[in-house]
């Protein structure tokens, strides 16, 4: 935390010219009501400022001061399987897995439970799937998708998606299964896809990059995208508590360095 450090007046009063100096410094916007702090790593979530001029009713004005801080986004993660994953016997329920982050801020896969996504912060997210489906039955199939929260089922989430047969053995139909939907999370909390199917011949295919007959990247089985588009309070940063002397500044899930910020006391 660092300010800077204009004359202040004695109790008693100053000379004129002292009293011109401050009087010139107020009017030009200079006093000793700013200061500056660095938010805390390690997927902190608050951060104490310092200063003996904050009060109970003051109130703090917040920019950012550094790059980090200025391109500061809500959290994001997009996470991709690049294996085949079988469906579950015909009754019975399984989860997609993934194996592979593509982006990610404060959003993040289970090391140990891949199927797994959890979040660092509060607020509303709209989580999107794709899935590479294929059916290689001879007959028209159907798979149940839906998404579920700390292992339940979030209501009216499920999606139907219909499979016509395959064009022949060995050459499965196939169909992209996507939607999306916007789920209230709060910190540490995780997203699973859930699924059930009409047949253990449906699958989710992922296909290798190829250069012929044409190049083109690969395909993954499945694809599932987590954007956070609003906060449960207020804002991504804010003065959430403050006493004599200091304030609480709660913000997003922190490991980013060198996110500065300084700060203007009113009151």
């Amino acid at each position: 935390m660092a300010r800077d450090m204009y004359r202040k007046l004695p109790p008693p009063g100053g000379t004129p010219r002292q009293v011109a100096e401050v009087v010139n410094n107020l009017i030009e916007g200079k006093s000793n009501n700013t200061g500056e702090f660095t938010l805390n790593t390690s997927y902190a979530t608050t951060t104490t400022i310092y200063n003996e001029r904050i009060g109970v009713n003051s109130v703090i004005l917040l920019m950012p001061a550094s790059d980090a801080a200025e391109t500061d986004v809500a959290p994001y993660g997009e996470f991709i399987s690049t294996s085949q994953q079988l469906a579950p016997s015909v009754g019975n329920t399984a989860v997609v897995t993934f194996d592979s982050t593509h982006e990610s801020n404060g959003v993040y896969l289970d090391g140990s439970n891949p199927s797994r996504i959890y979040v660092r912060n509060n607020g509303i997210y709209k989580v999107l799937f794709s899935l590479q489906l294929a059916n290689a039955n001879n007959d028209a199939e159907y798979a149940d998708v839906w998404f579920r929260i700390d292992g339940t089922d979030e209501t009216e989430t499920g999606k139907r998606f219909g499979l016509p047969a395959r064009k022949s053995n060995g050459d499965p139909s196939h169909l992209t299964g996507t939607t999306f939907h916007m789920l209230e999370l709060t910190a540490g909390q995780y997203i699973e896809i859930a699924g059930a199917t009409s047949s253990t011949d449906i699958s989710l295919e992922a296909f290798a990059a190829t250069t012929t007959p044409y190049t083109r990247p690969a395909i993954p089985s499945a694809i599932c995208s987590v954007q956070a588009i609003a906060a449960s309070s207020y804002g991504s940063i804010y003065i959430s508590s403050q006493q004599q002397g200091q304030a609480t500044v709660s913000h997003f899930a922190n490991d980013t360095a060198n996110k500065t910020y300084k700060y203007v006391i009113i009151g």
